[in-house]
């Protein structure tokens, strides 16, 4: 074949295709549409263990509904609410995460630039960590709500709300809840409710996931190799998030009890964050800080490995789409 027919088979794009194509191959973006993808898959995956570990930590002392196993947990919600019940709160909770996960991803990418002496240059472990609590405070502050929104749908049905069956049936969906929430609990401030805890918890969370991913993949990866497995991926997915996890659980908790704080039924009226701690190590013991950690840690391991996976999938494709990569 001449190379001028060989030319010929080679598929024409205009000019704006090419340019659509390089910016959805620019690293930033590719992490941003990336972080997307792995966020929804994460969290589907393990939606009826992120509902119960929930349950487990709004209960104050004397509210023993959900003092169960996490099997006996789990059928609970199933006997009371079916299959719906295993999912309540994921609809919410993906159109949360897939920009929480894309602005986490994105913005850590972008703050890279700032550390790195060259592109693709090794950072350190205190940068890496830097980094990453910067990209999860950026994270949370543009989808908070919609966290809090979640924290509500995923107990508002559940059987210690002691609701009626007229009641369950017209319970408020996403947006009502916003709503009702920006208009009796205190306008923009009450959809910011426990903030604070959830910033203190997710900036060493996330500096701690991509650290210890980053350093994992890193040791994982065969020498004279730039790109583990999959199966290796998934490993060091699931050992940083369990790190990560384990270290700041207590305020996973505190930014639970601080989202019900006003809910009514729920008998939850901390005067601030050290008011909360004082009264719940002093109800519940130490074990309170770590309520709902036995679910939180049998999800992490298919959460964090199926997040790393399909973003470092979902990324590596976007960046084939440079225009210059079809000459590669």
């Amino acid at each position: 074949m001449s190379a001028s027919s060989a030319d010929s088979l080679k598929p024409k794009h205009g000019p704006k295709v090419l340019q659509l194509r390089e910016m959805i191959a620019q690293p930033v973006f590719a992490a941003f549409c990336a972080g997307g993808v792995a966020g929804a898959v994460s969290r589907t995956v393990v939606s009826p263990l992120e509902r119960l570990k929930i349950l487990f930590q709004i209960q104050s002392a004397g509210r023993e509904e959900y003092k169960l196993s996490v099997g006996k947990g789990l059928m609970k919600m199933w006997k009371d609410e079916g299959w719906r019940g295993l999912m309540r709160g994921n609809g919410t909770n993906c159109i949360r995460i897939v920009p929480y996960s894309a602005v986490q991803f994105g913005s850590y990418n972008f703050y890279k630039k700032f550390f790195e002496t060259s592109p693709g240059t090794d950072m350190g472990s205190l940068r890496r960590l830097v980094c990453g609590g910067a990209a999860g405070i950026t994270s949370v502050f543009f989808t908070y709500p919609l966290d809090i929104v979640r924290t509500r749908l995923s107990i508002q049905s559940a059987s210690f709300a002691a609701l009626s069956e007229a009641q369950k049936a017209r319970l408020p969906g996403m947006w009502a809840t916003l709503t009702l929430m920006y208009k009796t609990e205190g306008g923009i401030f009450a959809l910011y409710r426990g903030i604070i805890p959830t910033v203190a918890g997710v900036a060493p969370y996330v500096g701690l996931n991509f650290m210890t991913y980053e350093l994992v993949r890193k040791y994982l990866t065969p020498e004279g190799e730039k790109n583990p497995s999959a199966v290796r991926k998934l490993a060091a997915g699931a050992i940083s998030g369990a790190v990560a996890q384990t270290c700041t659980y207590p305020f996973d908790v505190l930014r639970r009890r601080f989202q019900i704080n006003t809910m009514s039924g729920m008998g939850y009226q901390y005067k601030g964050l050290f008011d909360a701690v004082r009264v719940i190590i002093a109800q519940e013991g130490i074990k309170g800080m770590y309520k709902g950690i036995v679910p939180n840690l049998l999800k992490v391991a298919p959460s964090m490995a199926s997040s790393w996976l399909s973003f470092e999938m979902t990324r590596d494709f976007l960046l084939t789409l440079r225009a210059d990569s079809e000459d590669l």
